[in-house]
């Protein structure tokens, strides 16, 4: 599982920085991180990765439950799930830094669950590690009930530790934290039928693998690489958002309003350069991100809630595994992204574990009144990296050029072109000539080959904001992860790639559905009311400058961050007292000219 030679040395080399001088501060290379006195904390962190001993690559199994309580009582079984967390005495930059995690694959209808599924791990140190696995029966959308919790301590790790045998080991789930209807549920079904009672058992084996590539402070997710899809057919249908191109035979595959958000899974380990924290430019920032006070708290509830909505699970969520940094993981990329279909922008965040999360946005999107990047990272203090990214189909390819790699994204610019009958003539940075055309799904047939395909990904994120100094390494991590696809990583603030992004947005108006976001209902509502009907088809009367709509829930929210703005909603008082205000709160927290805020 050690990451190729070639693309390690770039990106695991740990950076140094100079502060630039005063006379240089507007010519500041890209590979050097801007900083400003005047700028609020925040932003890019050059703190180093500690010095740590080498560790070790360990591999847990999740195999299978068995005993367990019905949840369920209408369908007499429970729809489990695990939600694992490591901890390791391994040092951080910071303490906020957060544990690795992983959830597996919800089985549905089943009281034995079998899961089979791997977590490989690397840098473990020799002190050992805990292991808590909480399972949870699935229950979109009410709360997920616990059922119990299992805690594994191993206090040394070495090449020859034994690990749980062969076939792993059986442990005994901890009842007292679990839901208490279901065990309930389970002791009248032992009384009822004469059973004994039985606890329920998590079967787990964790195996070493070998020692650890560095940086050692660095304890990461290797694989297995996965993906997630998660789907929200009322969320669609409010966006005006339909399931795109998905499968390999869609041609006469009807549209459907659906809403999708997304998670690939990378090997690791992330570029360790990568490394934000969210920057507090309003004092309300750091309460939201810290929970302090009554507003943070609220605020902070808030947002959790909303990545749990946005990135649901249930019985229509989609998995699957991809091999690692193959042409695969770059269709199924490409596949979640719907190619270049319809002019999309996403948003993303990248974890510290490179867990890649993204969902279709643009400025009509708004996610109630909150951060969309906060949102998708699930209110995390540090994260690697984000902004936004689109894809463009490239219509011809030419020779390769045999020229030097050159790592600088700042050289790879749109200008470098040659006017062509088609579109855009480009050279990539792997050295082919190409041409992204115009309007990629409207006269071109859709292609699945990774070379055809152009990613553009960028910096544009208000909450984090990261440096235009990490983007080489943000570009040779995702080509060593999508091979074969094109890949430029560019500064928000470039002007030719502003204008490839309004350029996108032009095709979006053109052969895409408008998104406007209301989430003002309840997510397990599956009908429309009239006043539903009504306010949807307002939204679609409304043209791109009109001011979104915000629901009860929105401008209450609003007030809790900021209490000044009462009088805006209350009738009489100001004009504007019908509550259809001026916009996102993260955009008017951030009206000085910042301008990247979301």
């Amino acid at each position: 599982m050690a990451l190729p030679s070639a693309a390690a040395d770039h990106y695991l080399e740990q950076p140094t920085y100079d502060d630039p001088s005063e006379d240089s501060s507007h010519e500041q290379s890209q590979n050097e991180p801007q900083e400003n006195d005047d700028n609020p904390p925040g932003g890019f962190d050059p703190t180093p990765l500690p010095d740590a001993p080498p560790g070790y690559t360990i591999k847990i199994t999740f195999h299978k439950a068995i005993n367990l309580p019905v949840a369920d009582i209408q369908t007499v079984s429970a729809d489990p799930y695990i939600h694992a967390t490591l901890t390791a005495d391994v040092p951080k930059r910071h303490p906020e830094d957060p544990p690795l995690t992983r959830r597996t694959r919800t089985i549905h209808h089943s009281l034995e669950p079998v899961w089979e599924e791997d977590w490989i791990v690397a840098n473990v140190p020799t002190t050992g590690f805990e292991l808590k696995c909480r399972l949870y029966d699935e229950d979109w959308p009410d709360h997920d009930d616990r059922l119990g919790n299992v805690t594994i301590k191993v206090d040394h790790l070495d090449e020859d530790w034994p690990g749980f045998g062969l076939d792993g080991k059986f442990f005994e789930v901890r009842k007292r934290s679990g839901s208490k209807r279901a065990y309930f549920h389970k002791g009248i079904e032992a009384l009822m039928n004469g059973l004994k009672w039985t606890t329920p058992r998590i079967h787990i084996s964790v195996n070493v693998l070998g020692l650890s590539d560095p940086p050692h402070a660095q304890m990461c997710t290797l694989g297995p690489t996965y993906w997630v899809k998660h789907f929200s057919p009322m969320i669609g249908r409010l966006t005006g958002t339909t399931a795109g191109l998905d499968s390999d035979d869609s041609s006469n595959m009807p549209q459907k309003y659906d809403f999708q958000a997304n998670e690939i899974q990378l090997a690791g380990p992330v570029p360790p350069k990568l490394y934000h924290r969210y920057v507090e430019f309003r004092p309300i920032i750091g309460k939201m991100f810290s929970q302090k006070g009554f507003r943070g708290h609220i605020l902070n509830k808030v947002l959790h809630k909303q990545h749990r909505r946005i990135y649901n699970f249930d019985s229509s969520t989609q998995t699957g595994i991809f091999a690692e940094r193959s042409k695969e993981a770059s269709v199924q990329f490409l596949k979640m992204a719907h190619y270049a279909e319809g002019g999309r922008i996403f948003t993303y965040v990248l974890t510290l574990d490179g867990l890649l999360r993204f969902t279709e946005t643009g400025k009509e999107f708004g996610i109630d009144l909150l951060s969309k990047h906060t949102m998708h990272s699930d209110v995390a203090t540090y994260i690697a990296c984000s902004g936004e990214f689109f894809i463009r189909r490239i219509s011809k390819r030419h020779r390769h050029h045999h020229h030097p790699h050159n790592m600088d994204s700042s050289s790879h610019h749109y200008n470098d072109q040659q006017e062509s009958g088609n579109g855009e003539s480009h050279t990539c940075e792997n050295g082919f000539d190409h041409e992204t055309h115009d309007h990629p799904s409207a006269s071109l047939e859709t292609s699945r080959d990774p070379e055809d395909y152009e990613l553009i990904i960028d910096n544009d994120s208000g909450t984090y904001r990261p440096d235009k100094c990490v983007l080489p390494d943000l570009q040779a991590f995702l080509q060593s992860q999508f091979p074969g696809l094109h890949i430029r990583a560019l500064d928000c603030g470039d002007e030719e790639h502003q204008k490839a992004k309004k350029e996108q947005l032009e095709i979006k108006k053109k052969e895409g559905a408008k998104v406007r976001m209301v989430l003002n209902r309840s997510p397990s509502s599956s009908s429309f009311s009239s006043d539903d009907e009504s306010r949807l088809g307002d939204l679609d009367a409304m043209d791109d400058d009109t001011p979104r709509y915000k629901s009860k829930k929105e401008r209450v929210f609003e007030m809790v961050e900021d209490p000044s703005t009462w009088r805006d909603w209350v009738p009489g008082v100001n004009s504007g007292g019908h509550g259809h205000g001026h916009g996102h709160a993260e955009h008017a927290a951030s009206g000085n000219g910042e301008g990247r805020a979301e």
